[in-house]
């Protein structure tokens, strides 16, 4: 909205036609985001206290988690504000994919809303029964890839599925790309969710892999930098550079306050929210697979309950002393702190490192 409005004076005034550029605009998102976290914060922090909207901590957790008992969450309605508002502002509202991105975001926001909803209302850790849920997760995951399809007939998009350091492995899903990007929605907002154990862990690598999608979906949406690097070139998805900033922004202002000790949680508003905006902009730019590696440490989170609940089950036995795997190392003597420093320094170099995977091909 007010690219439209500041571009419109292009004319009478040189210096706005800058708002033009992607880089300039996605610049302006992720400040704008990360002021409309940074000024809302407290305000958010005073009325969920007023309302009693505060953390249930789960009894077979660690005890010393049992301190955090009330604090304040759903703290993801600050993010999307901050993200989405931002985009509204600074991205060229005619593009499908930045809808496509905004309304999977707030979709899956809304699943969390209803299960932050039903635990604090219970007063338990229980919220939505995990069938609605995932059942609530694959019906949005499916009606994204439908979109995608429906795209994809208007030449703006294709069901091929790229992999990183192979330049001809490029199968053609079909339609059963509809069920993949429906796994891979549901599975990355289920990591993150799982992720958000301790203050700050989650949101702080969400800004990573955000940080590092901003940077592939300018490249996927410039036509000279995609043909350098022989990666797919879709000009729209370029617009999501913009979307990918406002994230960021968001992120960081909310970490101002979610920082240990947390004044804030996000709840599953934000973490499900947050997951399936990652996974909707590495569909759309055709990053899908390198999802694992940006996101590693997400599913690495993810994987050490599975490995937990499938031992379990199996044989009786325990692989962690605790999953996810945060908790196994807290329980190993590290301080919160300590898990948090070292699980971002891992995000960082596995970020990095999916960076350089455009051009080992």
């Amino acid at each position: 909205m007010l690219y439209y409005l500041l571009y419109s004076f292009h004319t009478q005034f040189s210096v706005l036609n800058v708002t033009q550029y992607i880089t300039v605009r996605t610049a302006a998102a992720s400040f704008t985001a990360l002021a409309i976290s940074l000024a809302l914060g407290p305000w958010m922090v005073r009325t969920l206290r007023e309302f009693q909207i505060g953390q249930v901590i789960r009894q077979e957790g660690p005890t010393s988690h049992r301190p955090k008992a009330g604090t304040p969450t759903m703290g993801g309605l600050l993010i999307l504000t901050a993200a989405i508002v931002p985009t509204l502002l600074w991205a060229d509202l005619t593009n499908a994919y930045v809808w496509i991105a905004v309304l999977t975001t707030a979709a899956f926001g809304c699943v969390g809303f209803a299960d932050d909803y039903l635990k604090i209302a219970g007063r338990s850790h229980h919220g939505l029964r995990p069938r609605y849920k995932l059942g609530w997760q694959l019906l949005i995951g499916v009606a994204a890839g439908l979109l995608l399809l429906v795209l994809e007939d208007r030449g703006l998009y294709n069901t091929r599925l790229i992999f990183p350091f192979f330049k001809r492995l490029i199968p053609d899903l079909g339609w059963g790309y509809v069920l993949f990007a429906a796994f891979l929605l549901t599975a990355e907002s289920n990591a993150v969710n799982l992720t958000d154990g301790l203050d700050g862990l989650a949101i702080s690598l969400f800004a990573i892999a955000a940080a590092a999608y901003t940077a592939l979906a300018y490249v996927v949406g410039h036509r000279v930098l995609a043909e350098y690097l022989l990666i797919s070139h879709f000009s729209l998805a370029g617009e999501l550079t913009v979307f990918c900033g406002a994230l960021v922004g968001a992120s960081l202002g909310f970490l101002w306050y979610n920082s240990y000790p947390a004044e804030i949680f996000m709840g599953d508003v934000g973490s499900l929210a947050l997951g399936a905006a990652l996974a909707t902009v590495a569909i759309l730019i055709k990053q899908e697979l390198l999802l694992l590696m940006v996101g590693g440490v997400f599913m690495l989170e993810a994987l050490s309950v599975v490995v937990q609940v499938a031992s379990f089950k199996l044989t009786g036995q325990r692989v962690f002393r605790m999953a996810p795997i945060h908790h196994h190392f807290e329980l190993m003597g590290w301080s919160e702190p300590k898990v948090i420093s070292r699980f971002v320094i891992v995000a960082i170099i596995l970020a990095l490192f999916s960076l350089t995977t455009l051009k080992l091909r």
